[in-house]
């Protein structure tokens, strides 16, 4: 049974200690680390193919052998916090994921790098969500304020990274792309020693979910290895046993109650799981429409790639300038408010498209469109995570931190296999898609943007987590 006080989730006219943007901005290194080098390694993977003399269908796993190293790794992190502390933990992955940035640059083989890869992702996998839970800890009722201007990196970090990897592969080896994080990860690791604070609370022995790690860790695996390849043979088989295995998960915690490796009990206080609905189908709108939106540019209207590439710059420069007013619109005007407008205003950017392909493509309002869902989407997360971290209590957020980004990070493969799935029906019948072939595809994702502006209105407009209580 859960009880909530709807009040404000941010102070409005108080000020920030400056000892909470020293650790937003030790803890984001991290985060920033890792969206450089995934940006930099997705656009150099012909060249490290063609260099390491290896297949594509070998060398995408210095990719996908990355995120599925963060969906393995990605449960334990509330155990780990728990067991280890907050601040030991993420100095071990910052330590851990620079070691494997330089077994990356050394590697002889495309096996050796990609075991290195696996390497990363399990330590890089940690270091957002610990970032995130940090920056909770310190912040409070600023959270929604924080967050927005700290994470302005790591929105900048895939906009530079592929400009630095073209510059990089014009005078220097690929191995130079990794050993571009050996500064940054020292640089960072020394901040993070001496400006952290020491864990607050004594190190709790919490027993290990054996069991529980068992079964959703391969299970996430599965599901998020065989959704992209569902149409290939292996891929409908994969994708069940993840399901099953997620499915003894929830039968396991539900029995396990706290002791297991995810309290489920946290879905039941209604704003942690409204919140973490909303997580889902904005991060699934998300990936959904970065897929969807550059295919139909090329295929739907003949477009070049870098052509598309500049219109979809839209969307990033609307997410850069929507965070940057994110913390002051939620103190003033609460965090439904804030994440509803900002999924009503995505919505919204995705109807000219619709428009489109009935008529005729305009370029003009395809960029303000991107723009305007880019502005909308950047609107929506902060405020609803925000409003997830301050409807538990704050001995449970090392779990709720968890279970959040394990929603969350399943909303991008699953809406993205959704529109892969209806557009590969489409090319079935029609060899040569046009405009008109892309219809059903922008309808679903306009559909899952409505159920996101639905969940967005059910969050609280205000809460104090001091209320919140998980019995």
């Amino acid at each position: 049974m859960t009880k909530m006080t709807d009040d404000h989730c941010t102070a409005r006219a108080e000020g920030i200690d400056p000892g909470v943007w020293k650790v937003a901005a030790v803890v984001l290194v991290g985060p920033f680390m890792t969206q450089m080098d995934s940006t930099v390694v997705n656009v150099s993977l012909p060249v490290i193919q063609q260099k390491l003399h290896s297949s594509l269908a070998t060398s995408q796993w210095i990719i996908s052998g990355y995120l599925l190293a963060l969906a393995l790794m990605l449960p334990l992190n509330g155990w780990l916090v728990d067991r280890i502390g907050a601040k030991r933990l993420y100095l071990g992955c910052f330590s851990v994921f620079t070691l494997a940035s330089l077994l990356c640059g050394l590697a002889p083989t495309m096996g050796q790098l990609i075991g290195a890869r696996l390497i990363q992702g399990g330590a890089g996998g940690l270091m957002a969500p610990m970032a995130q839970m940090m920056m909770a800890r310190v912040a409070g009722r600023h959270m929604a304020r924080v967050m927005g201007y700290a994470a302005m990196p790591v929105l900048i970090a895939p906009i530079l990274g592929p400009t630095l990897a073209g510059e990089i592969l014009k005078r220097a080896d690929w191995r130079w792309l990794f050993y571009l994080n050996l500064p940054i990860g020292i640089l960072g690791l020394a901040l993070a020693t001496l400006l952290l604070q020491r864990d607050l609370a004594p190190v709790k022995r919490r027993p290990f979910d054996h069991v529980g790690c068992l079964l959703i860790s391969p299970g996430l695996v599965a599901l998020l290895y065989g959704l992209p390849r569902f149409r290939a043979w292996d891929g409908p088989s994969v994708s069940l046993v993840g399901i099953l295995l997620l499915a003894g998960f929830v039968w396991h915690a539900q029995r396990k109650g706290s002791d297991a490796l995810i309290d489920l009990r946290l879905f039941k206080i209604r704003i942690f799981s409204t919140a973490a609905a909303t997580q889902f189908s904005a991060n699934g709108v998300f990936y959904a429409r970065q897929f969807l939106v550059p295919l139909y540019l090329i295929t739907g209207c003949a477009l070049s790639a870098d052509q598309t590439g500049r219109m979809m710059a839209a969307m990033g420069i609307g997410m850069v300038c929507s965070f940057s007013m994110i913390g002051t619109l939620t103190e003033r005007f609460g965090c439904r408010a804030v994440s509803a407008s900002g999924a009503l205003l995505s919505l919204l950017g995705l109807l000219p498209f619709a428009g489109m392909l009935l008529e005729h493509f305009s370029s003009v309002w395809a960029v303000v469109s991107l723009f305007l869902s880019g502005a909308g989407q950047g609107m929506i997360n902060i405020p609803s995570m925000s409003a997830a971290y301050a409807a538990v209590p704050k001995e449970k957020l090392a779990v709720a931190n968890t279970a959040i980004n394990i929603v969350q990070r399943l909303g991008g493969p699953l809406a993205t296999t959704v529109m892969a799935l209806a557009m590969s029906n489409v090319a079935s019948d029609v060899p040569t898609p046009g405009p008109s072939s892309f219809l059903f595809a922008f309808g679903l994702l306009i559909g899952l943007q409505g159920i996101a502006v639905i969940s967005a209105s059910l969050l609280p407009r205000n809460i104090h987590r001091e209320d919140a209580v998980v019995t």
